[in-house]
């Protein structure tokens, strides 16, 4: 991984054999951030993505293996107990242009990704919901 940051922007470039969401967490980390708005494009040779399902609380997650093409990857970074959050989705689609996605749990970068994280002053935490069954923003 390298990056720059630019006041209230970080650009960085993830590199090959590395893991998004881990590199993620290093980067934001070194840098003290504790909320920004995070964008990305790349190529990952595999990745788990999944579906939260609200009816019955209970997550789906689906792996994919090959070459493939962020066609988009946002997201937040906020904390949960005062620690490093990522709520990222991530859509990636294949040689065929089919389409993939959902909520991101791992991607393999094969090639590269292009990060921009937009740091935000301040800070939102989670807080576990029990009627929803997910971590929402605290505004405390």
């Amino acid at each position: 991984m390298q990056y720059k940051r630019f006041a209230d922007k970080i650009v960085a470039r993830f590199d090959k054999g590395e893991e998004i969401l881990s590199s993620l967490k290093s980067l934001c980390e070194v840098e003290k951030v504790k909320l920004a708005y995070v964008s990305a494009i790349g190529a990952v040779g595999e990745f788990t993505v999944g579906v939260f399902s609200p009816t019955d609380k209970t997550y789906r997650a689906n792996s994919f293996k090959g070459d493939y093409e962020i066609v988009s990857l946002c997201g937040t970074v906020t904390t949960k107990d005062g620690q490093f959050y990522a709520h990222l989705h991530m859509s990636a689609g294949d040689e065929r242009g089919k389409v993939f996605g959902g909520h991101l749990n791992e991607a393999k970068i094969s090639a590269t990704c292009e990060v921009v994280i937009f740091v935000i002053e301040g800070r939102v935490e989670r807080a576990f919901s029990q009627e929803v069954g997910l971590n929402l923003f605290s505004f405390v």
